[in-house]
């Protein structure tokens, strides 16, 4: 861990320009450079999650869509309005803190994307005291000066991003918390009025902030604007549109009220169609613009990002992979790697959530999954004290970045695959004179067929046009394809360990000798072998992996270890096996 925390360190010293000291990042050339011009490659994570709840994040995907005032009334429903109230208010103060952008510049990242509501900002237009004069919350906007505080202490980038605008900007409901039975951004001029009001509001706080990277904004517009919905020809979201013209409009409105007060911020644009439909999009209108593509689910291959190549070439703007992620690591390592390689920067998505597959993970307290179950229908409703507490519980200390498990791994396929072709141990595993034992779980760090081998290693289907793919079924412990699964008491270990897969350690032999090799592993049937190479040697003659319900050991071989560094390779050399540990004993 510590040799990768290093070298992520290394890689960020190395390969990103110097942050905010050097001015305000601009476009030139069709590229993001600071304020000496040189290149900047931004290396981000977005705060989703934080100021706009999506309920996919909180395991309520099918509470309503997952909007957050669908999730906030339900609860209110369970705790009463004044609880729930504090309940919102702990989880604003308690999701992202400095804790959390300290930990992110040590890692390696060198910038934040936040994801704003505007309700946090203002009121809603039919809210209004009085019709068309806003009404600003100092509140949202303090929390935006602490973040802001936050990194510039680590020196890293801020962009802001308008991820939730009035009335919502799409047919997509929970990234914007869009009620559809009101008007959408669309449908009414006063909430595209409000977005102007607001952005010049934003631009006139900070534009003396050379650690705001960029304005983004408005989040993944999914509307179509050139015709009537059609479920044949994009389903509402804008992907087949042509002209988008209200579209670009509205972006030289903001543009234009911003240059109003700030002539020095960067803006971002993100086209129709979750942020990847240009066509129509006229001459910049700009000499200070970005365009941000999204990317999910797809290829990362050349053809994935040939359309916004183009774009760049076409117009001279700079691209920014705005959002991505919520794959493999095995597909983080490619996606990067494709993308710095053309000289694009990226922010992933998220840097929390309840869940496995990105930096932090939440881990909810028991209480909060009942409540769950209740909210889907698969459990009893609980009493408004317990809601209550296993939502304040939630929002006060489960979020909290000091008791969020860290994956090092998801890190590692960020910042130092997709530029050192190596691999590196997950944890150190000492081999003492009397020998050691290792988790079975705890394989090197490193790319599919460096590091381990299996079937399922990444979701591609949106290229695939398939099934959704569980690379890791247990979807715990590790974002490898390796399939992982966890015992009641919480101890993880490898399943679905099948002909041709294999996994890699890396062990460290106080002394040379021979040790012999046991694996605890179980089988669900018959036909289960397991072997294991060392340092590069040939395999061990397969042995039968025990089957039943209870762990057995299994002797595989006695090995030479040399002492120091030592490799070995375990493989499946047959049917379904599921492996807890390996032990080497002299």
């Amino acid at each position: 861990m510590k040799s990768f925390l290093a070298l992520a360190a290394s890689l960020a010293l190395l390969c990103a320009a110097p942050a905010h000291a050097d001015g305000y990042l601009r476009a030139k050339d069709a590229r993001i450079v600071d304020g000496d011009g040189r290149p900047v490659i931004l290396r981000g994570m977005g705060l989703g999650g934080w100021m706009l709840q999506e309920g996919y994040m909180l395991k309520l995907g099918a509470l309503g869509k997952g909007q957050e005032h669908v999730i906030r009334a339900e609860t209110a429903k369970l705790v009463g309005a004044e609880r729930e109230a504090k309940i919102h208010q702990a989880w604003l103060d308690n999701h992202t803190t400095k804790a959390d952008i300290d930990a992110m510049a040590a890692w390696g990242f060198n910038s934040v994307r936040l994801p704003m509501n505007y309700a946090l900002l203002t009121l809603p237009a039919d809210q209004e005291p009085v019709a068309g004069v806003d009404t600003w919350k100092e509140d949202g906007f303090k929390r935006i000066d602490d973040l802001l505080a936050w990194s510039k202490a680590n020196g890293i980038y801020l962009i802001l991003d308008l991820h939730a605008a009035p009335g919502g900007q799409g047919n997509d409901l929970p990234i914007a918390d869009r009620d559809p039975s009101k008007p959408s951004l669309w449908e009414s001029p006063e909430n595209r009025r409000k977005v102007v009001a607001l952005w010049r509001k934003l631009a006139e706080r900070y534009k003396d902030e050379p650690a705001i990277g960029a304005y983004d904004l408005i989040n993944e517009p999914n509307w179509d604007f050139d015709g009537p919905p059609s479920a044949k020809e994009g389903g509402g979201h804008g992907c087949k549109d042509e002209k988008q013209a209200a579209l670009w409009a509205h972006y030289k409105a903001i543009t234009a009220a911003i240059r109003e007060v700030d002539t020095r911020h960067m803006i971002i644009i993100e086209g129709n169609c979750w942020g990847n439909n240009y066509k129509g999009m006229p001459k910049a209108w700009d000499g200070n613009m970005a365009l941000s593509f999204h990317k999910y689910w797809n290829l990362n291959d050349e053809a994935s990002i040939a359309p916004y190549l183009k774009l760049r070439e076409e117009t001279g703007l700079p691209l920014w992979l705005g959002e991505s992620g919520e794959n493999s690591n095995a597909w983080f390592r490619d996606a990067i790697a494709l993308v710095e390689r053309h000289e694009i920067g990226w922010a992933f998505w998220p840097l929390k959530k309840i869940g496995f597959n990105q930096p932090l993970e939440v881990v909810a307290n028991p209480g909060y999954g009942k409540l769950v179950d209740y909210w889907t229908a698969k459990g009893p409703k609980p009493t408004a004290d317990e809601a209550y507490k296993a939502l304040m519980t939630l929002a006060s200390h489960d979020v909290r970045f000091e008791n969020n498990t860290v994956h090092p791994d998801v890190m590692d396929a960020m910042l130092r695959q997709p530029h050192v072709d190596a691999v590196l141990p997950f944890k150190d595993h000492r081999i003492g004179a009397e020998g050691g034992a290792v988790a079975a779980v705890d394989y090197d760090l490193g790319a599919p067929g460096q590091a381990y081998a299996d079937r399922d290693a990444a979701n591609y289907h949106v290229s695939t046009g398939g099934q959704r793919t569980a690379w890791n079924n247990g979807r715990t412990y590790r974002n490898d394809g390796v399939d992982i699964a966890r015992e009641a008491d919480g101890s993880a270990y490898v399943e679905d360990f099948t002909d041709g897969e294999w996994l890699r350690y890396t062990v460290v032999a106080d002394r040379a000798g021979t040790y012999a090799l046991t694996v605890t592993a179980r089988a669900t049937g018959d036909g289960a072998m397991l072997s294991v190479a060392v340092n590069g040697g040939e395999a061990s003659v397969a042995a039968a992996a025990p089957s039943g319900a209870a762990w057995a050991s299994v002797l595989l071989t006695r090995v030479a270890l040399q002492a120091g560094r030592n490799v070995m390779v375990l493989r499946s050399n047959g049917a379904a096996v599921q492996v807890k540990a390996l032990a080497l004993r002299s």
